[in-house]
């Protein structure tokens, strides 16, 4: 056993199977229980240090065990897994003495746990392969499978791609597990890959061979893959069990027997899968095996859907059966209706000359069901409505009400409950933010923020106030919840990076300042070093915070001052004037001087307006911390001022402020002036935001999608500068950038100040942004503005105008927006800001891409809630007075129609 043991110490892993051999059962046992006092002891070793026994240890563990079960519970330990190659084949060797029932126990269990690299799988299997039992079939087990051959595809012996279906006839458990690839909740990334669009050495091509051969079983394949389908899953998984089911060319008898899960793709499926499911459908008609009543339950909901081919291809459908028996009109034909409620004037105009060519001259009652159901058409179909049904349509689409403009109740301000007050229970917040990180091996510089704003400033307030009152209690309890977590036995780097400064990050900071883990001195150096000069608004923003977070981490390990100044009132982190005061009062009564980042923070956050009596207040302090912030509420200005672009066209005029980019595209930015107040009397972590800044289009190294709360809470008050300098973000969300970026347009609706030029254009971007997800964030903070009462349409409408304009905001994308917004029933609210920006893109020669649809949402909306007050579209009439049937003349045609009643 000291053999072991002194191997294992010496990192000499390669010895250790053959030592641990030599021991018999008692001796196993006994060597076990000194190796997890080493383990534990390893744990507050340095990362080299461990890093040397790691293979050892986990190779001696594996094999003393003499339980399987905790035999895999030791080889799982994520502290005993290394980066370098595995020392898996090592314990293989040294459990050879081991039964193989044993060793097939040993193989199930780790196969049930989360380890799913092609290392774990080739160790599984070897141990099937000693037992002798069947393998696992566990979606780990699955992915290190699929993961597995993936890699043996690329490392051939002979240096060169090997064939796919090659690899997977020759593995010996392909029969097993290719079927559960299409019962896991997700595939393998590895499966659903190909380098060509037209390759056939991928997975589904594979699979097919596979059953051709009678390695697979073709009936079960596709019965799983059409399992899956009807089911539905990931976007990607979908095609791939789609491209296998086609590859299986199934016969008209498997087709016939799989009616219903047809219609459940038809109506539910993405477009891909529905469209293939439509087409089954068709072929099913045509062979007079779809029943009158299944096809109208399937279109239905097909019609329902926003795909304009699959709602073609069923009304070409139920054109071929209204034709072939005209007896099918009764059922098929209020089907039909349903198209009408569709965004799409021609599919509108296709089913309502549909049911003219077989609406039934003697059947009165379907006649007067088709009225009422044609009365949501527009004035566009007034004339053909009216020549079918007469004024049935008319006055079934007549109520009288006045038209009534559908928001979302204005966002109430939420006050921050009390600091936690005792030791339990701000313990107990400590560890809800911390622990919900994953600190484990890694440092807290590299988390995102992902807490909001009011739980961080309670607990931080909370923390300095505790310590001051309880600190030997709360050092005990904080150390006791928050074991393990890394900066708990490691401590916290002494240069934390300020562009990745988070709010988990600034907390931790304090936290280790109060338990001895960030020394004093490295808090003084760290208040004295940081000037948060940075070279863009994440890095000043960011820097606000960890300046806060240093002086937090000095206050809790001296016990200076009684509370924090700068903790919010409301949850948007606004600050009561009157409540600052009330703070600086008990302030002076104990003779404690503010600290220089708190009390800058309290002031960027104070709510200026009506608040002249704190003001006078504040001034009776007869303190220098009275005396500004009476100067700073009378003064009333913003942060920073913001420059407007000036511009109106494709031509910049003098003065504007715009950039291109290295493709040639105009950047539209926005440039803040200084503000010398900041400057002068702010400590200098807080410069940033007073210096003038001229927009840079480049991107930052560190800028993500990550939310960061603490933004919108520094400067909450000011919205203009905030939206100004994070343009970029948000023009990057309307161009390449990744998802999410317009993640502070819903917070940035509820800053205060003005809400002028910077909010809207801001607010235009993300309306184009790039992805849908970013959409309906935009969407979201454009209906909170407008609930608000302060949406200018104008004003959105001019500078949506302008970034389509410069290229900078694809229609098709503002047109998925603004119907977004229009189905939520703010239908004059859109057609105002449609109104404005509609005459830029009308005067096109040649019409951008989805303005037909943009018009069809102003059509929509205008015959929603009218035209009163909405000066006539310059452009509008010339473009519907255009050849042609296209959706842009006969959308203008429909909104023209809308302003001449």
């Amino acid at each position: 056993m000291t053999d072991l043991l002194t191997a294992v110490r010496a990192g000499q892993h390669r010895d250790v199977p053959a030592l641990v051999l030599r021991l018999d059962r008692p001796g196993r046992r006994a060597a076990l229980a000194e190796l997890k006092e080493l383990r534990k002891e390893a744990r507050g070793w340095e990362w080299q240090r461990q890093d040397k026994i790691r293979k050892a240890l986990q190779v001696a563990g594996a094999g003393c065990h003499t339980g399987a079960a905790g035999c895999a519970t030791w080889i799982g330990g994520r502290d005993l897994r290394s980066w370098s190659r595995s020392p898996y084949p090592l314990i293989l060797v040294a459990l050879g003495d081991r039964d193989p029932a044993w060793l097939g126990d040993l193989a199930h269990r780790l196969a049930a746990k989360s380890l799913n690299s092609e290392a774990e799988y080739t160790f599984i299997s070897e141990l099937v392969r000693m037992a002798g039992c069947p393998i696992p079939t566990t979606d780990s087990l699955v992915e290190g499978w699929a993961e597995r051959i993936s890699t043996a595809r690329w490392h051939g012996r002979s240096g060169r791609r090997m064939p796919l279906v090659d690899l997977l006839r020759s593995d010996p458990h392909v029969a097993v597990l290719a079927p559960r690839l299409f019962e896991m909740r997700e595939l393998p990334s590895q499966v659903g890959w190909y380098d060509t669009p037209d390759s056939t050495d991928h997975w589904p091509a594979a699979l097919r061979v596979l059953a051709e051969e009678g390695v697979l079983s073709r009936p079960q394949l596709a019965e799983r893959c059409v399992t899956r389908l009807v089911r539905g899953g990931k976007t990607g998984d979908q095609r791939f069990f789609l491209t296998v089911l086609q590859q299986l060319s199934i016969t008209e008898d498997e087709e016939r027997d799989r009616l219903r899960d047809w219609m459940a793709m038809a109506a539910d499926g993405i477009s891909v899968v529905a469209s293939h499911a439509q087409d089954v459908l068709a072929r099913l008609d045509a062979r007079g095996e779809l029943s009158t009543g299944d096809l109208a339950e399937v279109s239905g909901s097909v019609l329902f859907r926003r795909e304009k081919k699959l709602v073609r291809g069923q009304l070409i459908l139920l054109g071929k059966v209204l034709s072939r028996d005209a007896s099918t009109a009764g059922e098929l034909l209020p089907v039909v209706a349903e198209a009408f409620g569709n965004e799409d004037v021609a599919l509108q105009e296709r089913a309502l000359k549909l049911i003219a060519r077989h609406l039934p001259a003697d059947d009165a009652p379907l006649r007067e069901e088709l009225a009422f159901a044609a009365a949501q058409l527009g004035p566009l179909h007034r004339e053909a409505v009216t020549a079918l049904f007469g004024a049935v349509g008319e006055e079934a689409s007549a109520d009288g009400r006045p038209y009534e403009e559908l928001l979302p109740p204005v966002p109430v301000l939420s006050r921050l409950d009390p600091a936690p007050g005792s030791v339990a229970e701000l313990v107990e917040e400590v560890a809800a933010q911390l622990r919900s990180r994953s600190w484990q091996g890694s440092t807290p510089g590299a988390l995102a923020a992902a807490s909001g704003i009011s739980a961080f400033e309670r607990t931080l307030d909370g923390l300095v106030r505790v310590a001051r009152t309880d600190r030997a209690e709360l050092t005990e309890a904080l150390r006791e919840a928050l074991a393990g977590v890394w900066f708990v036995e490691h401590g916290i780097e002494r240069q934390p990076e300020p562009a990745y400064m988070t709010t988990d990050y600034a907390l931790a900071l304090v936290v280790g300042s109060l338990l001895g883990r960030v020394p004093y001195q490295d808090v003084v150096e760290g208040k004295n070093r940081w000037t948060g000069t940075g070279t863009c608004a994440h890095a000043a923003l960011n820097g606000v915070l960890l300046a806060r977070a240093w002086e937090a981490a000095g206050d809790v390990a001296t016990d200076r001052v009684p509370f924090l100044l700068a903790t919010p009132t409301w949850h948007t982190g606004s600050l009561d004037a009157a409540e600052l005061v009330g703070r600086l009062r008990i302030y002076q009564r104990l003779g404690v001087a503010p600290g220089p980042a708190d009390f800058s923070q309290a002031l960027l956050r104070v709510r200026r307006t009506g608040a002249s009596v704190a003001a006078e207040a504040a001034e009776s302090l007869s303190t220098p911390e009275g005396d500004r912030l009476a100067a700073w509420i009378r003064a009333d200005e913003p942060v920073a001022p913001v420059l407007r672009h000036g511009l109106t066209s494709d031509r910049p005029s003098a003065g504007n402020w715009w950039q291109r980019s290295a493709s040639g595209v105009r950047q539209v930015l926005l440039a803040t002036k200084e503000r010398l107040v900041i400057q002068q009397e702010f400590p200098r972590s807080f410069h940033w935001l007073g210096r003038p800044h001229v927009p840079n289009t480049r991107e930052c190294y560190h800028w993500g999608t990550d939310r960061c709360p603490h933004w919108a809470a520094t400067l909450p008050e000011d919205g203009e500068a905030l939206a100004a300098w994070l343009m970029p973000d948000l023009l990057r969300t309307a161009d390449e950038g990744p998802r999410g970026g317009a993640w502070i347009l819903p917070p940035l609706m509820e800053t205060g100040g003005e809400a002028g030029v910077a909010v809207h254009l801001a607010l235009a971007y993300g309306l184009g942004a790039r992805h849908p997800e970013d959409r309906i964030s935009a969407v979201d903070a454009l209906l909170v503005l407008a609930a608000q009462g302060r949406l200018d349409t104008a004003l959105l409408g001019r500078e949506l105008g302008i970034l389509v304009d410069h290229d900078l905001v694809k229609v098709n994308r503002l047109a998925d927006a603004a119907r977004t917004a229009a189905d939520t029933g703010a239908y004059r609210t859109v057609l105002g800001v449609l109104a404005r920006a509609l005459p830029t893109l009308l005067a096109y020669e040649k019409a951008p891409r989805g303005l037909g649809d943009l018009l069809a949402v102003a059509a929509e909306c205008a015959e929603r809630c009218g035209t009163e007050g909405i000066e006539p579209i310059a452009g509008l009439a010339a473009t519907a007075g255009r050849k042609g049937s296209s959706q842009t003349v006969r959308q203008a045609a429909r909104l023209v129609k809308t302003f001449t009643g």
